[in-house]
């Protein structure tokens, strides 16, 4: 079987079967990072991020020190959708020869950039040459038990909210320059009952569909609600482009009338209640403007 049949999800899922999670670990492979007990009131959270040239980012159309802050942007949102705060990072880099110093330098000034924004320190990583540029960034976090959230969380009768607006991402170079959520990622949690969480890295459809596969549940968004932004091309492009790292999250529909109107954390995102959970058999639908209901199929990003 090619990967390309197996797809990435399939390709994750299949080699999950080959470890078993057991003893301190809370959550091995499945989420945006794992989860490992270090003490009653800490969790450890780790993640690993791989940007790869002419993948994740293209030398003509992107600084090094864009190459540099995305690297650990991606791990950054990663903490914020498990409700954590970020500490650390270790940066392996492949380096091609054809490379320059001051572009190297350029890379991590990027890094050390959004690293002093939240307080995150560089301890460590590996270096190596490469026929492309690849940058393997891990970042670990600590979140309290009762403040972890989990894709698989997710209950009928949540509302799904999303943060700020979706598409165009490529277009406005916004998958360079994003800022993690992770400040309002702790707002949500210090203020307010969130069931379920991830950061929308491969696109609206693909990540609640991965929301509703890991927490046994269907889900129902509506077209009008999503709130679209000015540099895509359509709901398409908002449902399925990608790298947009805004935050998706599920809430008790108490909770989401308390939360109605409120300004998050007073910084101005804006926060879209755009559907419902829904059970199982509902399947993961849209509805369109015209009232027209059709699957909400995973069809974003994907490796392979």
């Amino acid at each position: 079987m090619r990967l390309s049949a197996l797809g990435e999800t399939g390709l994750i899922e299949r080699l999950a079967k080959n470890f078993k999670a057991g003893g301190a670990i809370i959550k091995g492979i499945g989420d945006d990072c794992a989860v490992i007990r270090i003490s009653k009131k800490k969790f450890l959270l780790v993640t690993i991020d791989m940007l790869v040239e002419d993948i994740d980012f293209r030398l003509k159309d992107a600084t090094a020190y864009q190459i540099g802050w995305k690297s650990l942007a991606c791990g950054l949102s990663d903490i914020a959708s498990m409700g954590g705060v970020a500490k650390y990072a270790v940066i392996s880099l492949g380096l091609p020869r054809r490379l320059s110093v001051e572009f190297v330098d350029e890379l991590y000034r990027g890094i050390k950039a959004l690293a002093r924004k939240f307080d995150v320190e560089i301890v460590g990583g590996d270096t190596n040459s490469s026929k492309a540029l690849v940058m393997d960034v891990a970042v670990l976090g600590f979140v309290e038990p009762e403040k972890l959230k989990l894709r698989s969380s997710a209950k009928p009768g949540d509302i799904i909210c999303i943060t700020g607006s979706l598409g165009g991402s490529y277009k406005s170079k916004r998958h360079l320059t994003f800022t993690p959520r992770l400040k309002e990622a702790r707002c949500l949690v210090n203020n307010f009952r969130i069931n379920s969480m991830i950061d929308i890295s491969d696109g609206l459809s693909t990540d609640l569909n991965h929301i509703t596969r890991e927490s046994d549940v269907g889900a129902c968004i509506y077209e009008e609600l999503i709130p679209v932004s000015k540099d895509a091309k359509g709901i398409n492009a908002a449902l399925n482009e990608g790298e947009d790292f805004e935050l998706l999250f599920t809430m008790p529909l108490r909770e989401a009338r308390r939360f109605a109107g409120k300004d998050l954390c007073a910084n101005s995102v804006k926060i879209t209640q755009i559907g419902e959970i829904l059970d199982k058999a509902a399947g993961v639908k849209m509805i369109g403007r015209g009232g027209k209901v059709r699957d909400l199929k995973p069809k974003g990003f994907s490796h392979f």
